[in-house]
C-alpha cells in the first residue's frame, strides 16, 4: 500500500505541524523510496541464512574489571552541607 500525500499531512496534522505542499510532496516521495527499500529487503530469500548479531566473526576481549579510584565518599561528605548514615541530605520537595 502505497504512501499517499493525504496520509502524510494527517501525520502532520495529528504531529501538530504545519507543512507545505513542497514539504509534503517531499517527504511522500522520501517515505515512499524507503518503503520500496524495505519491499526490496523483504523480497530476499532468507531461508538458509542463520540469524546473526554481528556481521563480524570478532570476538571482542574484554579487560578485566579493576578499580581505578579510591574511595572519597567521606572526604566528599565532608563538604556536602547535611548527611546521615552515608546519604546526602536534600531539602523535601514533595509532601
Amino acid at each position: 500500500m502505497p504512501i499517499t500525500e493525504q496520509d502524510i499531512s494527517r501525520v502532520a496534522e495529528l504531529a501538530r505541524l504545519r507543512l507545505d505542499e513542497a514539504t509534503v510532496t517531499d517527504v511522500t516521495r522520501r517515505i515512499g523510496d524507503i518503503l520500496a527499500m524495505i519491499d526490496q529487503m523483504q523480497a530476499v530469500d532468507t531461508a538458509g541464512v542463520e540469524p546473526m548479531a554481528n556481521p563480524l566473526d570478532a570476538i571482542q576481549r574484554l579487560r578485566a574489571d579493576e578499580v581505578s579510584e579510591c574511595d572519597q565518599r567521606e572526604s566528599f561528605q565532608a563538604l556536602a552541607p547535611a548527611t546521615a548514615e552515608g546519604l546526602y541530605l536534600v531539602p523535601r520537595v514533595i509532601e
